[in-house]
This record gives C-alpha cells, sequence and structure tokens, in this order.
C-alpha cells in the first residue's frame, strides 16, 4: 500500500492511502474513504504485501452475483483481526473502520463459503516454504482443548467434559510440526476424543495427501489406531507420559499443540466461546491463525539467521 501527502485546510499535511484491493480497483470502496493504522492488529505494508495476492478473488468478480463491495478489503481484514485479537461484540466495532454490520456480513460470507479457510492454507503454505519446508505436511499432530462456552451457545452445541470440569465446547485439532493449523472441528465438550478423530482425520488426510503420520496422546488408543491405518493409511503414534514421570514433563511432539492451545488462549475471542455456531467458532481459530502467520511472514524486526 503507497502513502500520500495530500495538504488540508488547517492542516500542514494528512495522509491518505492509495489501495490496491480488489473493492477499490473494481468495486465500489473508494466511495466510502479510508482509514490510517492506529491499532496493533492493523497490517503494515509488509504485511499487505505479502497478504494481498493471497486472498480469495470475490464472488461478484467471478461472475456469481450480488453487487461489488464497498468497503477496502485491508479495512474489513484489520476489522476482524482487531476483534479477534481484543475480544470485542461485533456492535462496539470502532468508528473507524466498516460499519460493523458489513464486517460482519464479510465475515458471514467467508465462513460460509470456506474463504477464511482457503486463505489461511494459502497462508501456511507460504510460511511453510519461507522455512525450508515443503507446502504440504507430512507429518501432524491432534489433540483437543475444552473452553467454557458463553450464555449464547445454545444447549444442542454444548455439553460437560467430565475430565476437565468444563461446560461448554472442545476444539479438536490437527497442527504440522511447526504448529501450525491443518484442520479443526468444534464440538460440544462431552464429545469424544476419538469419535471426533475419525471425522478430524478424514478431512485431514483429504485436504493433505503427503500426511502419513500423526502423534497423539493416550487418548487416542485403541480401535483409533487400526482403524486409521485401514481407513486412510494413516499411522497414528501414540506419546504416552511415563508412570515414573513426576510433575511436568516435556513430551515429545505433544507440546507442539500445546504450544497451538496456548496461541488460541492469548486471543482474547477464543479465551472462551463466545460464538452461536460451530463453525463460526471454527472460523474464528482459522482467523487467529492468519494474524499469527501475517506477522511470520512479514516480521517488523530482523529474524536471526
Amino acid at each position: 500500500m503507497q502513502q500520500s501527502s495530500v495538504p488540508m485546510a488547517g492542516r500542514s499535511s494528512s495522509v491518505t492511502w492509495e489501495c490496491d484491493c480488489l473493492a477499490h480497483r473494481f468495486g465500489n470502496a473508494a466511495d466510502n474513504g479510508s482509514r490510517q493504522p492506529r491499532y496493533p492488529t492493523d497490517m503494515t505494508d509488509r504485511e499487505w504485501t505479502a497478504v494481498r495476492p493471497l486472498l480469495p478473488v470475490p464472488g461478484w468478480l467471478r461472475g456469481r452475483g450480488g453487487r461489488p463491495e464497498a468497503y477496502c478489503h485491508q479495512a474489513v481484514l484489520d476489522a476482524i483481526r482487531y476483534l479477534v485479537d481484543n475480544g470485542i461484540k461485533w456492535r462496539a466495532m470502532p468508528a473507524d473502520f466498516p460499519p460493523w454490520d458489513r464486517v460482519y456480513a464479510f465475515f458471514r460470507r467467508w465462513r460460509d463459503h470456506g474463504l477464511v479457510r482457503e486463505f489461511h492454507d494459502r497462508l501456511r503454505a507460504r510460511a511453510r516454504l519461507m522455512v525450508g519446508r515443503d507446502a504440504e505436511p507430512s507429518a501432524g499432530v491432534i489433540d483437543s482443548q475444552s473452553v467454557k462456552a458463553d450464555a449464547v451457545v445454545g444447549a444442542d452445541s454444548r455439553g460437560f467434559d467430565g475430565g476437565k470440569l468444563v461446560n461448554g465446547r472442545k476444539r479438536h485439532v490437527v497442527v504440522d510440526t511447526l504448529g501450525l493449523l491443518l484442520g479443526v472441528m468444534v464440538t460440544a465438550a462431552d464429545t469424544g476424543d476419538r469419535t471426533a478423530a475419525r471425522v478430524l482425520l478424514k478431512q485431514v488426510g483429504d485436504a493433505h495427501h503427503r500426511l502419513a503420520l500423526v502423534w497423539a496422546d493416550g487418548g487416542y488408543t485403541g480401535s483409533l489406531v487400526e482403524h486409521c491405518l485401514a481407513a486412510f493409511a494413516l499411522v497414528l503414534a501414540i506419546v504416552k507420559r511415563s508412570d515414573d514421570m513426576r510433575g511436568f514433563v516435556v513430551l515429545p511432539k505433544r507440546w507442539i499443540v500445546e504450544r497451538f492451545f496456548a496461541h488460541l488462549m492469548r486471543t482474547r475471542r477464543l479465551a472462551r466461546d463466545f460464538e452461536r455456531r460451530t463453525t463460526s467458532a471454527e472460523a474464528m481459530i482459522y482467523w487467529s491463525m492468519t494474524l499469527l502467520m501475517t506477522r511470520h511472514l512479514a516480521p517488523t524486526r530482523p529474524q536471526p539467521a
């Protein structure tokens, strides 16, 4: 994104932003003005340069109908990043962002059409290539996290996890060996790990054909190991904690997914499940990871060799 100084009455100069997003180039975003970055979650110029080519093409540009978008894509992305990272309500969106209902409509459209996952997967492939890995992973780690649910979560998608003593929902995830998300499924907290893993590992295996090995904890033992090998040609390796271990011990491979969960809990919108629909909860996790990956793709400080 380029900057240009435009003199204004009563001021020596004011900065306006000339955006190259599709909503500006082919839509009506130029009619609604622009905003200046001011929050820590706003994308830098380097982030936008890395992100811009990876954005999915809107349906109205592909002849699928709908009106051309009227708000800058970068401004809308910054608004969603602000909401996810700071945990605000949709209606509490700061006034310098586009109207909250337009931002939510963008979020809902990307959720329902799988665009947020498409965007996330492109970022993940770029992040893996940047550190010298193949774009597609060959190994991963599976685990689950139970979180308390807000009052807006209905009884049809919430439950009680007796092991963790949590009334809410459970996030089942598969990450690669870098801790980047490969797949997520949100269920009621009383859903068993092995039951959810059968569905999630099939989804992840269909999307990532190179995936051959997945590490898991002792909760995934039993018939699931044989099922993964027979149905998905996937080796499920169980990393168990030894009986003679005392206190906190870092277990091989399992720390990777625990670090992933730690990142989610630092994202305030995900510290508790506030979403009415499980698909929205899954979309929030994807958005949280896109925020993390854009910062890695375009760091503000020099990275060590």
